[in-house]
Protein backbone atom coordinates (compact mmCIF):
# COMPACT_ATOMS: atom_id res chain seq x y z
CA UNK A 1 0.00 0.00 0.00
CA UNK A 2 1.07 3.32 -0.86
CA UNK A 3 -0.01 6.86 1.38
CA UNK A 4 0.52 9.79 -0.98
CA UNK A 5 0.43 13.52 1.07
CA UNK A 6 -1.32 15.50 -1.22
CA UNK A 7 -1.37 17.94 1.23
CA UNK A 8 0.31 18.80 4.40
CA UNK A 9 -1.04 22.69 5.53
CA UNK A 10 -3.95 23.57 7.43
CA UNK A 11 -7.20 25.54 6.44
CA UNK A 12 -5.56 28.37 4.69
CA UNK A 13 -2.58 26.25 3.13
CA UNK A 14 0.85 27.55 2.93
CA UNK A 15 2.46 30.35 1.97
CA UNK A 16 -0.78 32.62 3.23
CA UNK A 17 -2.20 35.18 1.05
CA UNK A 18 -0.56 38.62 1.78
CA UNK A 19 1.65 37.27 4.45
CA UNK A 20 5.38 37.75 4.30
CA UNK A 21 6.95 36.29 7.32
CA UNK A 22 9.59 33.89 7.12
CA UNK A 23 7.40 30.72 6.82
CA UNK A 24 5.32 32.16 3.59
CA UNK A 25 8.81 33.71 1.47
CA UNK A 26 10.62 30.38 2.09
CA UNK A 27 12.52 29.52 -0.76
CA UNK A 28 12.19 25.98 0.67
CA UNK A 29 9.47 23.97 -1.09
CA UNK A 30 9.14 21.50 2.22
CA UNK A 31 7.52 24.93 3.25
CA UNK A 32 4.86 25.17 0.51
CA UNK A 33 1.52 23.37 1.70
CA UNK A 34 -1.41 22.56 0.13
CA UNK A 35 -4.65 22.02 2.36
CA UNK A 36 -4.61 18.52 4.25
CA UNK A 37 -5.62 15.34 2.05
CA UNK A 38 -4.06 11.84 1.45
CA UNK A 39 -4.28 9.62 -1.53
CA UNK A 40 -3.91 5.86 -0.65
CA UNK A 41 -3.21 3.50 -3.84
CA UNK A 42 -3.28 -0.26 -3.20
CA UNK A 43 -3.41 -3.49 -5.45
CA UNK A 44 -5.46 -1.03 -8.14
CA UNK A 45 -7.70 0.79 -5.37
CA UNK A 46 -7.08 5.03 -5.03
CA UNK A 47 -8.87 6.19 -2.75
CA UNK A 48 -8.40 10.62 -1.27
CA UNK A 49 -9.16 11.25 1.88
CA UNK A 50 -10.84 14.60 1.90
CA UNK A 51 -11.00 16.98 -1.38
CA UNK A 52 -9.99 20.40 -0.04
CA UNK A 53 -10.17 23.44 -2.28
CA UNK A 54 -6.72 22.21 -3.60
CA UNK A 55 -7.96 19.04 -5.05
CA UNK A 56 -7.87 19.74 -8.77
CA UNK A 57 -4.11 20.89 -8.19
CA UNK A 58 -2.96 17.67 -5.64
CA UNK A 59 -4.84 15.55 -8.61
CA UNK A 60 -2.52 16.67 -11.36
CA UNK A 61 0.28 17.17 -9.06
CA UNK A 62 0.25 13.17 -8.07
CA UNK A 63 -0.86 12.40 -11.68
CA UNK A 64 -3.81 10.44 -10.78
CA UNK A 65 -5.39 8.90 -13.30
CA UNK A 66 -8.15 7.10 -11.85
CA UNK A 67 -10.27 7.50 -8.47
CA UNK A 68 -12.68 4.47 -6.67
CA UNK A 69 -13.71 6.89 -3.68
CA UNK A 70 -13.34 9.53 -1.66
CA UNK A 71 -13.56 9.08 2.07
CA UNK A 72 -14.42 12.58 4.38
CA UNK A 73 -13.21 13.21 7.64
CA UNK A 74 -15.69 16.41 8.50
CA UNK A 75 -17.51 18.88 6.73
CA UNK A 76 -15.04 22.25 7.19
CA UNK A 77 -14.36 23.69 3.81
CA UNK A 78 -10.46 23.24 3.68
CA UNK A 79 -11.53 19.15 3.67
CA UNK A 80 -14.75 19.20 1.08
CA UNK A 81 -14.39 22.38 -1.61
CA UNK A 82 -13.18 20.75 -4.67
CA UNK A 83 -15.33 17.70 -4.56
CA UNK A 84 -16.95 19.04 -8.28
CA UNK A 85 -13.83 18.11 -9.47
CA UNK A 86 -14.62 14.62 -9.64
CA UNK A 87 -16.12 15.44 -12.61
CA UNK A 88 -12.97 14.69 -14.93
CA UNK A 89 -13.11 11.12 -13.36
CA UNK A 90 -16.66 10.80 -14.04
CA UNK A 91 -16.12 11.96 -18.05
CA UNK A 92 -13.06 9.28 -17.59
CA UNK A 93 -13.90 6.66 -15.85
CA UNK A 94 -17.94 6.78 -17.34
CA UNK A 95 -19.40 6.45 -14.06
CA UNK A 96 -19.66 8.04 -10.64
CA UNK A 97 -17.44 7.78 -7.74
CA UNK A 98 -18.10 6.50 -4.86
CA UNK A 99 -18.52 8.74 -1.55
CA UNK A 100 -17.97 7.81 2.43
CA UNK A 101 -19.45 10.16 4.42
CA UNK A 102 -21.48 10.29 8.20
CA UNK A 103 -24.81 11.96 8.03
CA UNK A 104 -23.76 15.18 9.41
CA UNK A 105 -20.93 15.56 6.48
CA UNK A 106 -23.51 14.45 4.41
CA UNK A 107 -25.98 17.34 4.67
CA UNK A 108 -23.08 19.94 4.44
CA UNK A 109 -22.18 18.56 0.99
CA UNK A 110 -26.20 18.17 -0.20
CA UNK A 111 -25.96 22.01 1.19
CA UNK A 112 -22.74 23.24 -0.38
CA UNK A 113 -23.27 21.38 -3.56
CA UNK A 114 -27.00 21.07 -4.01
CA UNK A 115 -26.96 21.43 -7.76
CA UNK A 116 -25.48 17.78 -7.58
CA UNK A 117 -28.64 16.17 -5.87
CA UNK A 118 -31.24 17.82 -7.38
CA UNK A 119 -34.18 16.19 -9.09
CA UNK A 120 -33.05 17.84 -12.04
CA UNK A 121 -29.91 16.48 -13.14
CA UNK A 122 -27.61 19.48 -15.35
CA UNK A 123 -25.60 17.93 -17.85
CA UNK A 124 -22.06 17.76 -16.98
CA UNK A 125 -22.69 17.81 -12.79
CA UNK A 126 -20.62 15.54 -10.82
CA UNK A 127 -22.16 12.11 -10.13
CA UNK A 128 -21.59 10.35 -7.37
CA UNK A 129 -22.95 7.19 -5.22
CA UNK A 130 -23.20 8.35 -1.31
CA UNK A 131 -22.65 5.65 1.47
CA UNK A 132 -22.83 6.47 4.75
CA UNK A 133 -20.39 5.88 7.57
CA UNK A 134 -20.46 5.66 11.56
CA UNK A 135 -18.48 3.97 14.54
CA UNK A 136 -18.28 0.80 12.60
CA UNK A 137 -15.99 0.02 9.88
CA UNK A 138 -16.40 -0.62 7.02
CA UNK A 139 -14.72 -1.64 3.67
CA UNK A 140 -14.04 0.00 0.20
CA UNK A 141 -13.29 -2.72 -2.13
CA UNK A 142 -10.17 -5.10 -0.35
CA UNK A 143 -9.28 -2.13 2.14
CA UNK A 144 -10.76 -2.28 5.35
CA UNK A 145 -11.39 1.45 7.61
CA UNK A 146 -11.84 1.68 11.44
CA UNK A 147 -13.30 5.05 12.14
CA UNK A 148 -11.75 6.77 14.93
CA UNK A 149 -13.37 9.82 16.75
CA UNK A 150 -11.09 12.62 17.74
CA UNK A 151 -13.35 16.45 18.46
CA UNK A 152 -11.77 19.24 16.88
CA UNK A 153 -13.11 21.66 19.56
CA UNK A 154 -16.54 20.27 19.86
CA UNK A 155 -16.63 19.07 16.10
CA UNK A 156 -16.65 15.26 16.20
CA UNK A 157 -14.04 14.75 13.22
CA UNK A 158 -13.31 11.32 12.07
CA UNK A 159 -9.47 9.78 11.56
CA UNK A 160 -9.34 6.26 10.02
CA UNK A 161 -6.83 3.63 10.63
CA UNK A 162 -6.12 0.96 7.55
CA UNK A 163 -4.18 -1.82 8.40
CA UNK A 164 -1.44 -0.10 10.57
CA UNK A 165 -1.66 3.22 9.38
CA UNK A 166 -3.79 5.70 11.80
CA UNK A 167 -4.66 8.83 9.75
CA UNK A 168 -5.86 11.96 11.95
CA UNK A 169 -6.44 15.67 11.10
CA UNK A 170 -8.30 18.46 13.29
CA UNK A 171 -7.46 16.72 16.61
CA UNK A 172 -7.70 18.30 19.77
CA UNK A 173 -9.16 15.57 22.03
CA UNK A 174 -9.07 11.88 21.84
CA UNK A 175 -11.09 9.78 24.52
CA UNK A 176 -9.71 6.48 26.13
CA UNK A 177 -11.89 4.81 23.64
CA UNK A 178 -10.69 5.58 20.63
CA UNK A 179 -7.07 5.47 21.36
CA UNK A 180 -7.20 2.18 21.68
CA UNK A 181 -7.99 1.85 18.27
CA UNK A 182 -4.59 3.81 17.27
CA UNK A 183 -2.18 1.94 19.65
CA UNK A 184 -0.45 -1.29 17.62
CA UNK A 185 -0.09 1.30 14.80
CA UNK A 186 3.32 0.98 13.04
CA UNK A 187 2.55 4.37 11.49
CA UNK A 188 1.04 7.40 12.92
CA UNK A 189 -0.52 10.57 11.26
CA UNK A 190 -1.67 13.41 13.31
CA UNK A 191 -2.01 17.38 13.43
CA UNK A 192 0.34 19.47 14.44
CA UNK A 193 -1.02 23.03 13.65
CA UNK A 194 1.38 25.64 15.70
CA UNK A 195 3.21 26.05 18.87
CA UNK A 196 0.82 28.37 20.43
CA UNK A 197 -2.45 26.62 22.11
CA UNK A 198 -5.39 26.40 20.33
CA UNK A 199 -8.86 25.88 20.64
CA UNK A 200 -9.58 23.16 17.91
CA UNK A 201 -5.97 21.97 17.48
CA UNK A 202 -3.06 19.94 18.83
CA UNK A 203 -0.19 22.18 19.29
CA UNK A 204 3.22 20.88 18.35
CA UNK A 205 4.03 20.00 22.35
CA UNK A 206 0.56 18.07 22.16
CA UNK A 207 1.16 15.81 19.38
CA UNK A 208 4.48 15.30 20.28
CA UNK A 209 3.01 13.85 23.60
CA UNK A 210 0.06 12.17 21.82
CA UNK A 211 2.67 10.50 19.77
CA UNK A 212 4.58 9.28 22.37
CA UNK A 213 1.54 7.48 23.87
CA UNK A 214 0.72 5.86 21.17
CA UNK A 215 4.22 4.04 20.50
CA UNK A 216 3.82 3.70 17.01
CA UNK A 217 7.28 3.33 15.57
CA UNK A 218 7.20 6.68 13.42
CA UNK A 219 4.68 9.87 13.33
CA UNK A 220 4.27 11.85 10.91
CA UNK A 221 2.92 15.69 11.79
CA UNK A 222 0.32 17.12 9.20
CA UNK A 223 -2.12 20.05 9.15
CA UNK A 224 0.28 22.68 9.91
CA UNK A 225 0.28 26.61 9.71
CA UNK A 226 2.93 29.01 8.86
CA UNK A 227 2.48 29.61 12.60
CA UNK A 228 4.56 26.39 13.49
CA UNK A 229 7.75 27.64 11.81
CA UNK A 230 10.04 26.98 8.98
CA UNK A 231 10.33 23.04 8.38
CA UNK A 232 13.62 22.49 8.75
CA UNK A 233 13.77 24.67 11.57
CA UNK A 234 11.15 22.70 13.36
CA UNK A 235 12.30 19.70 12.41
CA UNK A 236 15.52 19.65 14.19
CA UNK A 237 13.71 20.02 17.66
CA UNK A 238 11.35 17.02 17.44
CA UNK A 239 12.44 13.88 19.00
CA UNK A 240 13.33 10.41 17.23
CA UNK A 241 10.41 8.90 15.61
CA UNK A 242 8.65 12.10 14.84
CA UNK A 243 8.85 13.79 11.97
CA UNK A 244 7.15 16.70 9.62
CA UNK A 245 4.86 15.38 6.52
CA UNK A 246 5.16 17.31 3.58
CA UNK A 247 3.13 17.95 0.25
CA UNK A 248 4.29 15.00 -2.06
CA UNK A 249 6.15 12.22 1.12
CA UNK A 250 5.17 8.94 -0.05
CA UNK A 251 5.22 5.94 2.47
CA UNK A 252 4.98 2.16 1.58
CA UNK A 253 2.97 0.50 4.03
Amino acid sequence: MTITFLGTGTSQGVPVIACNCEVCTSADAWDSRLRTSILIEDKGKVIVVDSGPDFRQQMLKANVQRLDAIVFTHEHKDHIAGLDDIRAFNYRQKGPVDVYADMRVQAALKREFHYIFEEFKYPGIPQLNLHTIGAEPFDIGHIKFIPIEVLHYKLPVQGFRVNDFTYITDAKTVSGTEKEKIKGSRILVINALQKENHISHFTLDEAVDFAKEMGAEKTYLTHISHRLGRHQDIAKELPKGVELAYDGLQLEI
